[in-house]
């Protein structure tokens, strides 16, 4: 049982994460209307978000800047544009994917950039590269967290091995992440337990990152903060991948810290992403993704049904199971 004080108080420690240009740019090739940064980052400040997450800081000779907009690449050019000087207490962040981004030139010293928090996204088989690239952010000056992915699909000996390497590297957060939406609330609290131990042995924070395939995103970040994790991600809306992630207003809603303020989430909720899902743009729950999330895949399959604009639900189910 988780102890009442833990969900009905508030811990100064805790952090939220907002990933919706991030996360939420997988839906549109990060083609956001004109405004749309800019009213997140002002909503962002009023809300008393703690950090803003920009997009992907993804190599330029990997990705073709044509074919998507500006938060692929994260540019400090582009984010200055947005945020100015930032003379405020929200801190900037960006991710960048081992093999995807060309950190060591495409990162500038924290010394001459926007960014504040450099989050490192990795597979278990990159653990090596992550730790690289965790390094040289934390020599730039940057706060630094690692994303381990997929870890539904993990056995618990692969995933203590790689918590113990990160461990012994200068990262400040490791995070939790459900990619597959395929975590249920009683497993996210071992996890957490697993990922806590080596927390507490080398004195690192953790995160969640939790997508809602089976409409459990919210549900396992309220279990993980019970669980002393700090940093929770979340998206406007619950704009993210397929299902989504674990939407703002219902964290915000959830936190008993009167420093976040719900009301400038839900006018921009209103002002831009009801206009944006009525424009065509699509995400969130639906069967396709419940389907997946059972299975424990990627929803890339799901993704493509949605796109395909197909409704056979159940021929679906004997596609995915069929993978089995």
């Amino acid at each position: 049982m988780k102890e009442v004080s833990k969900m009905i108080g508030f811990r100064p420690s805790i952090k939220v994460v907002d990933a919706t240009l991030r996360d939420g740019g997988l839906v549109n090739s990060f083609f956001f209307p004109e405004g749309f940064a800019k009213a997140l980052y002002e909503t962002n400040v009023k809300a008393g978000v703690d950090y803003m997450e920009f997009g992907y800081k993804a190599a330029k000779d990997m990705f073709n800047e044509k074919d998507f907009g500006p938060c692929k690449f994260s540019d400090d050019e582009y984010i200055r544009s947005i945020v100015g000087d930032n003379d405020t207490d929200l801190k900037i962040a960006v991710m960048a994917d081992v093999g995807r981004t060309n950190y060591k030139t495409d990162i500038l010293p924290k010394s001459e950039s926007p960014v504040d928090l450099i989050r490192v996204a990795t597979y278990l088989h990159q653990i090596p590269g992550a730790i690289d690239m965790i390094e040289d952010a934390h020599k730039k000056g940057y706060e630094t967290s690692c994303n381990i992915m997929a870890i539904s699909n993990a056995q618990e000996n692969d995933v203590r091995a790689a918590l113990d390497l990160i461990g012994q590297s200068p990262v400040d957060v490791i995070y939790i992440v459900d990619s597959y939406g395929a975590i249920y609330p009683e497993q996210m609290a071992r996890l957490a337990g697993v990922y806590g131990e080596f927390a507490a042995k080398y004195g690192k924070k953790l995160g969640i990152h939790a997508h809602d395939n089976q409409r459990l995103a919210f549900a396992n970040t309220i279990e993980a903060v019970g669980d002393g994790v700090d940093y929770l991600d979340a998206t406007y809306g619950a704009m993210g991948r397929g299902a989504g992630n674990c939407s703002m207003e219902n964290l915000l809603g959830f936190l008993k810290n009167p420093k976040y303020n719900i009301y400038p989430v839900i006018k921009f909720i209103q002002d831009h992403i009801v206009p944006l899902k009525e424009s065509g743009v699509v995400w969130g729950y639906d069967w396709q993704y419940l389907l997946t999330g059972l299975m424990n895949q990627h929803p890339r399959t799901a993704i493509q049904f949605t796109k395909d604009g197909r409704k056979d639900y159940a021929e679906f189910y004997k596609e995915v199971t069929a993978q089995e």
